[in-house]
């Protein structure tokens, strides 16, 4: 992770995709000693084992897509950082396999293009942007209101590219194997443009879009390393640790030190606001009588947020609407818009002052997007998510959060999560959507079309949460 930027920055320049076979190739070399000894700090990896379900669909989508009947785009579920190498392990090793198995010839490349934050080559650093281009990424900011270059870039891969396209319809990881935040509508409408655009080639294939499930489990429970690192955040906190002797692999303990810390924390934090950034945040809250204290926990943690994004986003005049998502993603382009700075050719020639002054913004607007960072890792959070199935890896994503949480107010570089144990990935391969016959019931209307795109992308959203494994 970047320390804390104290300068303005050249602008982040779009990078073009050129997919090269032979760096491919070396990164499926690689990839299984990737995954399992990774060391970078924003990658902990070390997964050992990753199996998927109904592959056989996604062996036909390909066999169907290199005879010239179909298009399709794979809509991958995006809970951890590691997902993009489990999406290429099953595209490089898992699915050749079961293709020799089921008799379905295939051609190589057996990959795909995909979209990827623009923003990760800030967090990992330019090599990664090189990198991605080699395999077929094309970046995109999130936040803008309409990237033109990558949509188009994108829009042409999908109707014309030699290979399927895969996209992260939640936008973003949420830090949660078990819950799908909500998804944005760009796949459901690169859909729709990939059948209008064949339609005015006059090209037959149909266009389909095949949801993917992505989630992680523990080989064996991490109770030892858990009670670590809560212990270890109790003492950050000043929090004095209870006591859990004879007790390591009792959830409902964990739990209760969970709701303790995110407690404290949260109290911590709404005085930090009263006091310091002159915030009303009233000592109760206005919620149902009836409301546990697990609710009462989370309206409140969901105030806080909403607190935060205010903070930043008063600073950057941007107006707050939609949902903490929505909110996060324009306020990350507004910053990004006071750093990296389009608006000067070069930044060397700037006389002193202006320079000054140029890094003076860049400086404030990275601080305060802090506060919308700390937001970002909340964004999934519920009520009941833990009390419903207090499993091992529920525990271990909320104590990572609150992990980040402190590091990101502790530390101007943030360390790395640390690796609590050795984990598995399932990859589970769902039904394809047929998108070119809900353009047929809508074309030549304007309505009718925003109005199946919606219900495409709730589609889409139902298909994805059918899939997590229970």
């Amino acid at each position: 992770m970047p320390k804390s930027i104290h300068s303005t920055q050249p602008p982040l320049k779009f990078i073009p995709q050129q997919f090269n076979p032979f760096i491919l190739q070396i990164m499926r070399w690689l990839l299984p000693v990737v995954l399992r000894f990774s060391t970078r700090p924003w990658l902990p990896a070390g997964i050992i084992e990753i199996s998927a379900t109904n592959v056989e669909t996604l062996a036909q989508l390909y066999q169907q897509f290199q005879a010239g009947k179909i298009r399709f785009l794979i809509a991958f579920r995006h809970p951890e950082v590691e997902d993009p190498l489990c999406m290429l392990y099953l595209l490089s090793y898992i699915l050749p396999k079961v293709a020799r198995q089921q008799g379905i010839k295939l051609q190589e490349p057996i990959h795909s293009y995909f979209l990827y934050d623009r923003g990760m080559t800030v967090w990992g650093g330019n090599w990664l942007g090189w990198l991605f281009s080699q395999v077929g990424g094309v970046p995109i900011r999130r936040g803008r209101r309409v990237d033109r270059q990558a949509i188009q870039t994108a829009r042409e891969l999908f109707c014309n590219g030699e290979m399927a396209i895969a996209v992260a319809p939640e936008g973003g990881n949420n830090g949660h194997s078990e819950i799908v935040s909500p998804l944005e509508p760009g796949v459901a409408q690169l859909g729709f443009w990939c059948v209008e655009d064949l339609q005015k080639a006059h090209r037959s294939e149909t266009v389909v879009i095949v949801p993917v499930n992505i989630q992680y489990s523990y080989v064996n429970p991490p109770w030892s390393k858990l009670h670590g690192l809560l212990t270890k955040l109790e003492a950050d906190s000043g929090l004095e640790t209870l006591d859990q002797s004879g007790s390591n692999s009792q959830p409902e303990i964990y739990y209760q030190r969970l709701c303790r810390l995110g407690e404290y924390l949260i109290t911590e934090m709404e005085e930090f606001y009263r006091r310091f950034y002159h915030q009303d945040i009233p000592k109760t809250i206005s919620i149902d009588e009836s409301a546990t204290p697990n609710e009462i926990l989370i309206a409140r943690l969901h105030r806080l947020m909403d607190t935060a994004l205010q903070v930043t986003e008063a600073y950057l005049g941007v107006q707050a609407h939609g949902n903490f998502i929505d909110r996060c993603r324009r306020l990350e382009e507004a910053g990004w818009n006071y750093i990296y700075r389009d608006d000067i050719a070069d930044i060397n020639s700037l006389p002193p002052f202006k320079r000054g002054l140029a890094d003076w913004v860049a400086s404030e607007a990275d601080l305060k997007m802090q506060h919308m960072r700390i937001v970002e890792s909340f964004v999934a959070v519920s009520a009941n998510y833990i009390q419903e199935k207090p499993t091992a890896e529920r525990l271990a994503e909320t104590t990572l959060l609150m992990f980040d949480l402190l590091s990101r107010i502790q530390e101007s570089t943030l360390p790395g999560r640390p690796r609590l144990g050795l984990r598995k990935a399932m990859i589970t391969v769902g039904e394809p959507i047929s998108v070119t016959e809900r353009w047929q019931k809508s074309q030549g209307d304007r309505t009718l079309t925003r109005q199946a795109v919606s219900e495409l992308t709730k589609d889409l959203q139902t298909a994805l949460e059918t899939l997590i494994s229970n």
